[in-house]
C-alpha cells in the first residue's frame, strides 16, 4: 500500500516499458517490510540531469540506469565508485548527504555471480567475449577478476575494437590477462572458440526482437559452432526468447549454459543492497518475480 510516507526508487532509461526491474525489486522490497516503491521512468537523454536533480528534489532512495543512459549519466555523479570510473559507466545511483548522486556498477557483480555459483574456479581458463558494446564492458572487468589466462574480444571493427581493449587494460596491473581483439572475419576465430572454456555473447543477435531478415539467429553465424565440444560454457545476457537460439544450440552439444535473467537479478540485488544498506535481500523472492513476469508480460 502507497502511503503519504512512501519513499521512491526508480530505473531511468528509455525504453523501459519492458523492464522486469519494477516486479523483482518491488517483491523484494515488500519481503523486507520496507515503504518504498519502485518505478520505471522513460527519460530521453535531453532531460537527463533535469530528471536526476528533480528525483534528488524529492527525496529519491536511489536508482537504477540502464540503455541508453549508463555512459551518459556517469558525467552527471558528484561521485564515482572505482569501478565506474574504470568502466565509465554507472547503472546504480544512490544520494550523497551532501548533495548529488554516487554512481557504482552493479553489473559486473551481477554477470560474475552464476559464474561463481558453488565456488567455481576460473582461474588458468580461456574466454572469448563476443561484442564491445557497453554490456562487454561489464563482462570484461568481471572476467579480468577471474583471473583467465586468455580473454579475446571479437568484434566487427577494428576502430572500436582497439580502443575497448586500451580503455578496459588501463589501470591494470601490468602481469595481469592481456585482452586479445579479433575481428570477426579473422582465421584464427574458429580455433580461439574451439579451445575456449568460456564464450559470452554481449551482442543481441538471438534476441526475440531480432528479426529473422536482420541476419542470422546465431552470433558469428551457423557453421562455426558446429565443433563446439562439450567442456565449453556458454554465457548468453539475453533472457528473452529463454533458452536463446545459440543456447539451444549449445545444450544439444551437452554445453553448460548461462541467460542473462540470473545476472539481472544478481545486478538489482546489489543495487537493493547499496540503497537500503542492509547485506541480506531477499534475492529468491527477485528471481521468483522476474520470472513470473518473464513468462506472463
Amino acid at each position: 500500500m502507497i502511503s503519504g510516507n512512501t519513499a521512491l526508487v526508480a530505473l531511468l532509461g528509455q525504453p523501459v516499458s519492458h523492464s522486469l526491474s519494477p516486479a523483482m525489486q518491488n517483491a523484494a522490497l515488500k519481503a523486507m517490510g520496507l515503504d518504498w516503491s519502485f518505478l520505471a521512468l522513460p527519460c530521453s537523454a535531453d532531460d537527463l540531469a533535469t530528471v536526476l536533480q528533480g528525483l534528488e528534489a524529492v527525496g529519491c532512495r536511489g536508482l537504477n540506469v540502464t540503455i541508453p543512459h549508463k555512459q551518459a549519466v556517469s558525467q552527471l555523479c558528484k561521485e564515482l565508485s572505482p569501478l565506474a570510473q574504470r568502466l565509465g559507466a554507472v547503472n546504480t545511483m544512490t544520494p550523497l548527504p551532501s548533495g548529488g548522486w554516487h554512481g557504482h556498477n552493479t553489473d559486473v557483480e551481477g554477470f560474475v555471480a552464476p559464474l561463481l555459483h558453488n565456488n567455481a574456479n576460473w582461474s588458468g581458463t580461456r574466454t572469448v567475449v563476443l561484442g564491445c558494446g557497453g554490456s562487454a564492458r561489464a563482462v570484461v572487468a568481471g572476467l579480468q577478476d577471474l583471473n583467465p589466462s586468455e580473454i579475446t574480444i571479437v568484434g566487427r571493427r577494428d576502430q572500436t575494437l582497439q580502443p575497448f581493449c586500451s580503455d578496459l587494460q588501463q589501470g591494470r596491473p601490468a602481469h595481469s590477462v592481456q585482452l586479445q581483439p579479433l575481428l570477426d572475419n579473422d582465421p584464427q576465430l574458429q580455433t580461439r572458440i574451439q579451445q575456449a572454456d568460456l564464450v559470452v555473447n554481449t551482442t543481441p543477435i538471438g534476441m526475440s526482437s531480432h528479426q529473422p531478415d536482420q541476419g542470422p539467429v546465431l552470433p558469428l553465424g551457423e557453421d562455426i559452432w558446429n565443433n563446439l565440444t562439450a567442456h565449453t560454457v556458454l554465457y548468453d545476457l539475453i533472457y528473452t526468447p529463454r533458452p536463446t537460439p545459440w543456447l539451444q544450440r549449445g545444450e544439444a552439444l551437452g554445453c553448460r549454459t548461462y541467460d542473462g535473467l540470473e545476472m539481472l537479478v544478481q545486478q538489482g540485488a546489489a543495487a537493493l543492497r547499496s540503497w537500503s544498506g542492509v547485506d541480506e535481500v531477499p534475492v529468491n523472492a527477485m528471481r521468483e518475480a522476474a520470472l513470473k513476469n518473464l513468462s506472463h508480460p
